[in-house]
């Protein structure tokens, strides 16, 4: 058989390619049902009789498992072994989703979330770990590019397959639907991964691991919540914040005198793993948070329907695309260059939101998503080559725990920023332009004239009072868009400390 019938022309064996196709698969099965659960939300809350805060409960034990379970990846692995682990959290995942579609009531559906949440945490980080483990450092770059594909699209496909299916059968049928996915990817780990890893029987540091999970719950319920609960003006808050304070130093503590500490924080003295963990936490911050304004925007103060709200925010798919035809080449050539390309884009992309008003069109809400898309694309293969790129391969499972959840904590941490400085803007500026509302006022004065704020009726002062809540929404939305720019520009200083390439 000739080197053209292998299965890639890129000196890749049949066993790598097989390696790479299940992690990849692996990571689309996880990106589409972690984000299926935010479409399926009004159904829920119908159908098992909830308020908005109890089905909002579904999201965060969700969020908060994850991130609580993802740690301990290292500490899993090094026990059972990468297929063993991996087969395990698949089949776990799989089947606590289709627990979440046979859920009775709400309070068992949070409880399958939550097992859902801590089976998926070791996907993401195993799945990169075994791939640069697998292949020579010379092919990273596209590896990591590969894999990130289902990475970017996972998370895209949930909603617009998670609607459908919900639209058709319920959202009972949407959480069924990844149980053949899931199964497909237990097939794939069980043929193609092997037990390496360094199974070593290191006992459990309780005190790390509990410390640690306690401060990353609170931490997380804190961000979740703090919005809906009016940050520190309640005492649930107040509490949380306390708590994850002190649990973080007593790991901290503990972690710098133990002799066998959860998480060798020695990593953090590798120089360019701490960079790169440090991109990884802009590229958090970066990564979703359009996606989170852009839909409220779209749908509240110009009446996109939904399908429309999804095409047109499936434009970053496109900005996607294109970005992975360029960044392996170019991170080959220099990680710096591509990561500046990336976060500029990133910023151009935030200051043309920034630039929208409340009359924007489709052809704003396309070019800024894809650019977005393209800059965040672009940046994911250069930042993590940084940060493996001087590890042993024993160190590469829990280092890239560290860094999967690094970066979920900076998303967390700045889609909270971004719509507390939503919220405050729209009622700040809501209440300075009502007060510039008057029968004396020239704009509305003309548009009383023509009947349609007649301020002398209850359905004008209505219309006054909508106009003026959208102005100030936008305004809201806006300053969110100029802050996601300044964090994308205040990041390009740190490029100067990435080392040249050889």
């Amino acid at each position: 058989m000739s080197r053209t019938a292998t299965p890639t022309r890129i000196g890749m064996s049949l066993q790598q390619f097989m390696v790479l196709l299940t992690a990849q698969l692996a990571t689309i099965l996880f990106g589409m049902t972690t984000t299926l659960a935010n479409v399926l939300l009004p159904q829920m809350r119908g159908t098992l009789s909830a308020t908005q805060d109890q089905i909002a409960l579904v999201v965060t034990f969700n969020i908060v498992a994850t991130a609580v379970a993802t740690p301990i990846t290292g500490w899993l692995s090094a026990r059972l072994g990468w297929r063993r682990l991996m087969a395990i959290s698949l089949l776990g995942f799989g089947a606590s989703s289709v627990a979440c579609g046979l859920a009775p009531s709400l309070a068992v559906l949070v409880v399958f979330r939550v097992l859902q949440g801590a089976f998926g945490a070791p996907i993401l980080p195993m799945g990169q770990a075994i791939l640069l483990a697998s292949f020579p450092p010379r092919q990273h770059a596209l590896v990591t590019m590969l894999w990130g594909i289902g990475g970017v699209f996972g998370p895209v496909l949930g909603p617009l397959l998670g609607g459908l299916m919900a639209e058709a059968y319920g959202w009972r049928g949407a959480f069924l639907m990844t149980a053949p996915l899931a199964l497909l990817s237990v097939l794939g780990v069980l043929v193609t991964f092997d037990d390496r890893g360094r199974l070593d029987r290191t006992p459990l540091d309780w005190t790390g691991f509990m410390s640690l999970s306690v401060a990353i719950a609170a931490a997380q319920y804190m961000l979740d919540r703090g919005q809906r609960l009016d940050w520190f003006e309640s005492f649930e808050i107040v509490l949380a914040s306390g708590v994850a304070l002190i649990a973080f130093h007593v790991f901290l503590v503990h972690s710098l005198s133990s002799r066998t500490p959860f998480l060798d924080l020695k990593l953090f003295l590798n120089r360019d793993f701490a960079l790169g963990v440090t991109f990884a936490l802009v590229f958090g911050m970066l990564v979703f948070t359009p996606m989170v304004l852009f839909p409220p925007l779209l749908q509240e103060l110009r009446g996109f329907p939904e399908s429309i709200i999804g095409t047109l925010i499936a434009a970053r798919g496109i900005g996607n695309w294109i970005s992975f035809f360029l960044v392996v080449p170019l991170t080959n050539y220099s990680p710096r260059l591509t990561l500046t390309i990336g976060l500029v884009a990133s910023a151009v992309a935030g200051w043309g939101m920034a630039s929208l008003d409340i009359n924007l069109t489709l052809f704003d809400v396309v070019w800024t998503n894809m650019l977005q898309g393209f800059g965040i694309g672009i940046m994911y293969v250069p930042m993590s080559m940084i940060a493996f790129s001087s590890l042993q391969p024993r160190q590469l499972t829990e280092a890239s725990a560290v860094f999967h959840l690094i970066r979920n904590f900076g998303s967390s941490v700045f889609i909270s920023l971004s719509v507390t400085l939503y919220v405050r803007s729209t009622a700040w500026n809501y209440a300075g332009l009502a007060e510039s509302v008057n029968p004396f006022a020239d704009g509305v004065a003309a548009s009383a004239a023509g009947a349609a704020w007649n301020m002398e009726s209850a359905d004008g002062l209505a219309r006054i009072d909508g106009e003026v809540f959208r102005q100030a929404a936008m305004i809201g939305y806006l300053n969110a868009f100029n802050l996601y720019c300044f964090a994308a520009l205040a990041t390009l200083p740190l490029l100067l400390l990435v080392r040249r390439r050889r």
